[in-house]
């Protein structure tokens, strides 16, 4: 019986998903093993919220696999390019350790090609924009890389609302991929933790985040505000928490423990009860923002107004029962 033209076409997007998947949990195993995971220990410290040292380059297996997936694909762009290169400065960041300011330097050259070298290009206001919005999502992922399954369930989410809302093109279909390779990873990351990402894996999610965000609204696929509603649970707690830091004149690039998912482990909440609670969020933002994108207008608006009163409500709510707890 002859295969019809549609299940060939079926099969062929189904195979990168599923090598993404497949070689993400392949590199994770290798990466446990002794020989490997003792050179990347994450030890705990004063502002960790685990008590025993964990392998930290889960981000090995979901950068790997996106790369090798993405070229079966036909995906592979300036976009992932970036993102390798992003993660091999990475790497020896986890391994070695680099100064501030070297890292700085790298996020800022492969947001600054990305945004001033991809075409179409921008005015030089709304380049420069982007250029910082990049360099931020790309830190900020990393903030909130602090607490089991957190930071590889928002790629879950975030990145299979990319796929769903890019409607088959390229930058739906590397979102898929880089979401797959990102269940792979929780597999070993959900509380608890086997292994963490490591800034090899949570600086090139972010850089991506960014850069698929702004392709594919230069592709037509979303507005602009459609990333920024998609990845909302770690936006806003991250650049809340760094402008509260700021007006209290504290060391902004210094680590701590006052984000809002932190304050919640410290106030008692185990790690799974975070994860499942914060995946339930994900799924609501990246629900509204699909749901807005797709209906539009005023009737659209109402998801994102109501999604504005959940998190103002969250924070008040958080930030009340910390005052409390301080107190005590």
């Amino acid at each position: 019986m002859p295969t019809h033209p549609a299940d060939s076409f079926e099969t062929a997007r189904a195979i990168p998903l599923l090598v993404s998947f497949l070689a993400a949990s392949g590199i994770l195993r290798l990466v446990l093993l002794p020989a490997i995971r003792a050179r990347f220990l994450d030890h705990p410290n004063e502002r960790s919220l685990h008590s025993r040292s964990v392998p930290r380059v889960g981000g090995l297996g979901i950068v790997g696999a996106v790369l090798l997936a993405a070229s079966l694909q036909g995906t592979f762009g300036m976009a992932l390019g970036l993102a390798a290169a992003l993660g091999a400065v990475s790497l020896l960041d986890d391994w070695k350790g680099l100064p501030a300011r070297v890292r700085f330097v790298a996020h800022a050259l492969a947001a600054s090609v990305f945004v001033l070298v991809t075409p179409p290009g921008e005015a030089p206001l709304v380049a420069l924009a982007l250029v910082l919005a990049t360099i931020w999502m790309a830190n900020l992922y990393n903030f909130m890389d602090g607490a089991d399954g957190l930071a590889g369930g928002m790629a879950v989410f975030g990145f299979a609302a990319y796929g769903v809302a890019g409607n088959g093109g390229e930058v739906g279909a590397l979102s898929w991929v880089v979401a797959l390779a990102a269940a792979a990873f929780l597999l070993v990351n959900f509380p608890p933790a086997r292994m963490f990402m490591g800034d090899v894996g949570s600086i090139p999610l972010g850089f991506l985040a960014a850069a698929l965000g702004i392709a594919g609204w230069q592709g037509g696929h979303w507005p602009l505000w459609f990333p920024l509603v998609v990845f909302s649970p770690f936006v806003l707690d991250a650049s809340v928490t760094l402008a509260r830091r700021a007006m209290r004149g504290e060391q902004i690039w210094k680590a701590h423990r006052s984000h809002y998912y932190q304050r919640l482990v410290l106030m008692g909440w185990s790690h799974r009860r975070l994860a499942l609670t914060a995946y339930a969020l994900m799924a609501v933002s990246a629900g509204s923002a699909l749901l807005a994108h797709a209906i539009g207008g005023w009737v659209g608006s109402v998801f994102l107004v109501a999604l504005a009163f959940v998190y103002l409500l969250a924070a008040l709510a958080i930030d009340g029962r910390w005052r409390r707890h301080a107190k005590a």
